[in-house]
């Protein structure tokens, strides 16, 4: 069997924070800056300005060897995420999970054009 990449984003937005949460993410705003997003195995976390917009976006990248180990990477990115916010004490609404399997996805006419020469056909 061939692995899977899935990217897997958990959505939310933190609720109820306090001043000191609130000034604690915001000092360390940089580096969850949505411009330096990445999806990693442990999670990365983005977010705005949380005085002006409370969401945020957690990223993961999972490996599986079926297209059903989707859900178990799944769950497993949103006990993650449910887990690191937890721990630093934010409160947290309206988790939503997102995931995609890449050998599913669809290629551009780049990935094409390297998909026919890997083939032999240029």
């Amino acid at each position: 069997m061939s692995s899977r990449t899935f990217r897997i984003t958990v959505r939310g937005a933190f609720d109820g924070l306090t001043a000191g949460q609130r000034a604690e993410l915001t000092a360390a705003a940089a580096e969850h800056d949505v411009l330096h997003a990445a999806f990693t195995a442990e999670g990365h976390l983005a977010y705005d300005d949380v005085a002006v917009r409370p969401f945020f976006t957690f990223r993961f990248l999972e490996t599986g060897e079926t297209e059903e180990d989707i859900l178990d990477a799944t769950a497993r990115a949103e006990l993650a995420a449910e887990s690191w916010l937890t721990e630093r004490g934010y409160g947290f609404k309206q988790l939503k999970s997102r995931a995609q399997d890449l050998s599913l996805a669809p290629l551009g006419k780049r990935g094409r054009r390297e998909a026919a020469r890997a083939d032999g056909r240029s």
